[in-house]
């Protein structure tokens, strides 16, 4: 078996279809759904670093939100695009190995984050006038910091425990990327001890995010219904709708994914809400926030002025 273990120096991904026709039209839309993510999540990452009206705590969590998208897409979409074209879908060991590494980081990172934003909406509604000291520069790169910390310590935990099986059977990887679920169901070790790892410490890191979220806003609905005026109210949960939508396209994605036994996947179901997550929810992301929030679209009417003047 250690023999066989260390013969194997490539997979190869069976990707989405195997039907040439089908393959071009996969193409061409993934193709545009991907720029419209670089060019959207790069846009709002330069409009927020531009626009010094931006540069507020929220929209600090926000172009790390972005970068994330940016991130775990990239490492995704662009192999993806690739092999729709070829007719050997290879991929390195070892590239499989860090295209998942790179994936699992910014994925947990944008889970952390996404808390994160909660908490910092609550500061704002809650107690306005210490929310400038409460969320200082400092205390927000530490957030971040601590957000990526997090990525990279689950993704390190995950990706060690997986490239150490043994894969001595077939290398060919029903997925169009290197992710655990697929990965699991080609070994031919015993992976109880993966499964248990990904219930127990990306459970423990979504639990405790969603918990951190649900009671951030139980706090900041307790608040907005202590303001008096409904046009006081109503901006106050706006502000939060669109933090809202991404946490739940996010959460319940993931939550679906990896939140059940090895025996209930079924892995063409599985690669379409893997395309939701990883080409989807990108491109919405910055769509959601820009097309509901005031600032932004102020921000993208006066970087036009600024460029076409």
């Amino acid at each position: 078996m250690d023999g066989n273990c260390s013969a194997l120096n490539e997979f190869f991904l069976l990707g989405i279809t195997n039907n040439p026709d089908t393959k071009v039209v996969l193409f061409t839309a993934f193709l545009v759904l991907y720029l419209i993510i670089l060019l959207a999540n790069l846009g709002m990452i330069m409009l927020i670093r531009l626009d010094s009206q931006l540069h507020t705590p929220m929209y600090f969590f926000l172009s790390h939100l972005s970068f994330s998208d940016l991130c775990y897409s990239t490492a995704v979409g662009p192999k993806m695009l690739v092999d729709l074209l070829s007719q050997k879908n290879s991929i390195p060991f070892f590239g499989c190995a860090l295209q998942f590494f790179i994936f699992c980081v910014f994925t947990d990172a944008e889970c952390t984050l996404l808390a994160v934003m909660a908490f910092d909406r609550y500061k704002a509604i809650s107690n306005p006038l210490r929310y400038a000291a409460d969320m200082s520069s400092k205390m927000c790169s530490m957030l971040v910091a601590g957000v990526y910390l997090v990525g990279l310590a689950d993704a390190l935990t995950h990706t060690t425990l997986t490239f150490r099986l043994c894969f001595c059977g077939s290398n060919e990887i029903n997925h169009f990327f290197c992710d655990v679920p697929p990965l699991l169901l080609l070994s031919c070790s015993d992976t109880q001890i993966n499964e248990l790892v990904i219930f127990t410490v990306f459970g423990f890191i979504e639990l405790s995010t969603i918990s951190g979220v649900l009671v951030s806003y139980c706090y900041i609905i307790s608040s907005v219904l202590k303001i008096r005026s409904a046009e006081g109210r109503l901006k106050a949960f706006s502000t939060c709708a669109s933090h809202l939508t991404a946490v739940a396209i996010f959460q319940g994605t993931m939550l679906f994914m990896y939140f059940r036994p090895s025996s209930s996947y079924s892995l063409d179901q599985d690669k379409m809400t893997s395309l939701f997550y990883t080409l989807v929810i990108p491109m919405l992301n910055p769509l959601i926030y820009s097309l509901r929030n005031k600032d932004v679209k102020m921000g993208i009417k006066k970087l036009k002025k600024k460029l076409f003047s």
